[in-house]
């Protein structure tokens, strides 16, 4: 398994608006590989003294923090489903972000602990 995560600031306002347009681009995101998507809308994210999300992605007062992440069988369908997504026309439908995506931040993660998966076994 590998992991896509990411934290963004939503303008509280679009809420709606961000659960649908994420809902629109599971069907597409499922094409390309990824085998589960979860998005979370922050409900008790405290400031810190140092740092937290809400520095993380310059949040604004109007703002909520979303923290949410992509499942993918592995490292190489991630990488795959990436540059899909960068060529497909159909990305484009999905229309604009409801969102300001040059504060988001991702990577991607190699999973090193996953209770899950222990528990299954």
């Amino acid at each position: 398994m590998y992991i896509e995560g990411f934290v963004l600031a939503v303008p509280t306002a679009n809420k709606e608006k961000y659960r649908q347009h994420a809902e629109s681009a599971v069907q597409l995101f499922k094409e390309f590989g990824m085998t589960r998507m979860v998005e979370c809308w922050g409900d008790d994210v405290p400031d810190g003294t140092l740092t937290d999300f809400k520095r993380a992605v310059n949040a604004k007062e109007d703002e909520t923090v979303v923290f949410s992440w992509c499942e993918y069988p592995d490292k190489q369908t991630r990488d795959e489903a990436f540059q899909k997504m960068m060529s497909d026309p159909r990305m484009a439908e999905l229309g604009e972000m409801p969102f300001d995506g040059k504060r988001m931040i991702m990577g991607g993660f190699a999973p090193i602990v996953d209770t899950a998966r222990a528990l299954d076994k």
